[in-house]
């Protein structure tokens, strides 16, 4: 057994044997003497759930818990949040995480092949701001998303709650899991390019206290560019025990494996002229495989119907082994693509623990919401990579250079060389944090929170043996003042700041050689916004309505790296404004349904002392306009159809916004039979068939169909 996989299997064992020992440890009949025999004990932090038939024409989620940590109504939270619920995607066969959030207002999505690609309101968070079910779940790796009921998007810093963050906001992936009211469903789903899939989704109620779920999920398709293919495994137990006295324990495993051959293809405009879109330039050796594990825990205890104490326990591992060509370069002169060879290995764990007590009181005429918790977390980053060029190596340079308009490689590739990066990261970071929402009267409230984060970092280069490490901590607030006068009116106003430790460059990514220096500052991000949401017709309809402005400030750089290395200085600031509008919900009493945002934004350079023509500029791979559109109609009959639009508006590719990507609208379209137990639905993306490319080095999907079919019990 190797290293990896002797420090994977001590973690699963220590983790399995907390939970075991929590169980043990915590018998059912606990607790119940503490409650009265007629109270109604509360889980203060438990979402409002509906049952999830597979097909809820309505999306709108009235209760969220991402922004506060706690469920809250929408209306109360003082910034904006958008949710995805899964099932109306799904049935696209729409998989990857990026491609689920293009059109959000404010958020732009581009393709990566080792991450998601996902900037929120003109700043990077597919690296720190993903989360599962409340726990960061960081990490370089595309996350797969068979086991997501739904996602919750918080725009703008969450660092008074979340701690580090690059400020643009946090998307959290809320898994399927035990409850007592899900159902139990069995789906099959075939379409273009030999796209096939099965889910089952099995959710059983043991005895009155006990119910257990298992979801796994299969899928393998091929690509419209051609020697492109993936296979899609997922695999998630769960169990729920609730004593019905105040006390549950939620535990649950997600096994998560992607594995792809990569499509890393050169940019657009560094192909040669005619090259059709379809063709992808993978070697056959080429491969990337993303393996996602976690254990969550979960225990609850009601102490009355006023207060209750949660302990979330839970360990994620995210591993990339990957080995392809990449960066393609054409030789006009040999009329020739030439290829850079990279491999890597690399997994980052992270152990957290939070305790949240939250809670109703008053005060005089103040009601109060409170949460006060702590965090500790532990988390690990382990590296190992390489790259050589083909131009640098002649005896590997022949299958390399190919014909760009008939790709074909005829050799093997070598062995893999030694590493010429083998860094192992650890950190460790505790934080305290409380939250209030006031209530002032019969139309105010109040929202104030605060965090304070210490944190340790230390990295070690095996290769060199070098070693540094630094010790810092940071204080984030959050103010947020809501007027509501009337039951479908909140208008609100608010105040936040975020942090990104360690210069901003990444807390698990800093390279320690023998002349890498990191910058020991944070970078910050503070944002205001103000914004109103509102019902509409009897509540059939929700509108959210926001505007902002989002600085990322202490920018830093080195004034003179070979003099003087370890001097750093501010180089600036970024700052992005923008306004967003959704409107999701019930249109016409007949059947006809909305979910709809659009988002316009600018995003862009505001002082940068180490390149000075930089500033005014705008941000690259950042749209200053994006939206989507889709009405349902979903009548009495078990026939029901919809029709969508997504935008996104033009691109600056470079920074000196000299070169500019075209935007895009794409039509999608479905069209549904619904008599219980059974849903089959035919969907067809890219409806019209456009050509477009929906990031710098990959074109957008022709048009595609899934047909999709589901048994619920």
């Amino acid at each position: 057994m190797n290293l990896r996989n002797l420090h994977f299997a001590q973690a699963v064992f220590r983790n399995a044997l907390c939970c075991a020992l929590l169980c043990a440890a915590v018998p059912l009949g606990w607790g119940q003497a503490a409650l009265q025999e007629d109270a109604s004990p509360i889980q203060l932090d438990a979402l409002e759930i509906v049952a999830d038939v597979l097909d809820r024409d309505d999306s709108r989620q009235k209760v969220v818990s991402t922004a506060t940590k706690m469920a809250m109504d929408a209306r109360d939270v003082p910034q904006t949040i958008n949710t995805l619920e899964m099932s109306k995607y799904k049935v696209y066969g729409l998989n990857d995480l990026s491609v689920l959030l293009d059109g959000t207002p404010g958020l732009d999505t581009s393709y990566d092949m080792r991450s998601d690609g996902i900037t929120i309101r003109g700043f990077a968070a597919d690296s720190n701001d993903i989360y599962r079910d409340g726990v960061r779940n960081a990490g370089q790796i595309r996350r797969g998303t068979a086991n997501v009921e739904r996602i919750e998007i918080v725009k703008g810093p969450a660092s008074v709650l979340y701690g580090r963050g690059l400020g643009g906001g946090v998307v959290n992936l809320i898994s399927k899991q035990a409850r007592f009211d899900a159902v139990s469903s069995i789906g099959v789903r075939g379409g273009s390019w030999e796209n096939r899939g099965a889910t089952v989704d099995v959710n059983q109620v043991v005895t009155d206290n006990v119910v257990v779920r298992l979801t796994t999920d299969f899928e393998q398709s091929d690509s419209f560019r051609r020697g492109i293919s993936n296979r899609n495994r997922m695999f998630s137990p769960s169990i729920l025990i609730d004593n019905k006295q105040g006390l549950s324990w939620l535990a649950q495993y997600t096994y998560d494996k992607v594995w792809r051959r990569p499509d890393r293809a050169p940019a657009f405009d560094a192909l040669p002229e005619g090259v059709s879109s379809r063709t992808a330039y993978a070697h056959p050796d080429d491969f990337v495989e993303d393996i996602a594990e976690s254990i969550r825990s979960e225990l609850n205890y009601a102490f009355n119907s006023n207060w209750s104490l949660k302990w979330t326990a839970a360990w994620n591992e995210s591993a990339q082994d990957f080995d392809h060509l990449y960066a393609g370069r054409y030789n006009p002169t040999k009329g020739t693509m030439t290829f850079t060879r990279a491999w890597q290995e690399t997994s980052n764990t992270t152990f957290i623990n939070t305790i949240d007590l939250s809670g109703h009181f008053n005060t005089g005429p103040i009601s109060h919401t409170l949460l006060f918790g702590g965090e500790a977390s532990r988390e690990k980053r382990l590296p190992n990579l390489a790259t050589s060029g083909a131009s640098s190596d002649p005896g590997l340079l022949y299958p390399w250079e190919i014909d760009p308009y008939d790709p074909v490689f005829i050799e093997s590739k070598t062995p893999r060389g030694e590493a010429k990066t083998s860094n192992r990261h650890r950190a460790t970071s505790e934080a305290l944090y409380v939250q209030d929402l006031m209530s002032v009267g019969e139309h105010w409230k109040v929202l104030l929170g605060g965090r304070f984060d210490r944190f340790h970092f230390r990295s070690h280069n095996l290769i060199t043996d070098k070693q540094r490490g630094y010790r810092g901590d940071t204080f984030s607030p959050r103010v947020g003042v809501i007027w509501q006068p009337s039951e479908s009116q909140s208008l609100y106003v608010s105040y936040s700041k975020n942090f990104a430790p360690y210069g901003g460059r990444g807390l698990m990514s800093v390279s320690v050689d023998d002349t890498a220096v990191y910058d020991a500052d944070p970078q910050y991000s503070r944002q205001y916004e103000v914004g109103i949401k509102s019902e509409w017709f009897d509540d059939r309809l929700s509108s959210q309505v926001s505007v902002y402005e989002l600085e990322l400030y202490n920018i830093r750089y080195r004034p003179d790296p070979d003099n003087d290395p370890f001097l750093w200085a501010v180089r600036g600031s970024e700052r992005s404004r923008g306004a967003e509008l959704s409107l999701t919900g019930k249109i016409l009493e007949s059947g006809l349904y909305v979910r709809s945002g659009v988002g316009l934004q600018e995003a862009k350079i505001i002082e940068d002392k180490s390149t000075p023509a930089n500033e005014g500029r705008h941000k690259r791979g950042i749209a200053r306009k994006t939206g989507n559109l889709f009405l349902r109609y979903a009548p009495k009959s078990p026939f029901y159809a919809e029709i969508g639009v997504t935008y996104k508006g033009p691109i600056y590719n470079d920074l000196a916004n000299t070169s500019q990507r075209s935007g895009y609208t794409r039509w999608d379209a479905s069209v549904g039979w619904r008599v219980m137990p059974w849903t089959v639905t035919l969907a067809m993306t890219n409806l019209a068939g456009k050509d477009y490319w929906r990031s710098s080095s990959m074109p957008g999907a022709p048009r595609s169909f899934l047909l999709s079919a589901n048994y619920i019990f």
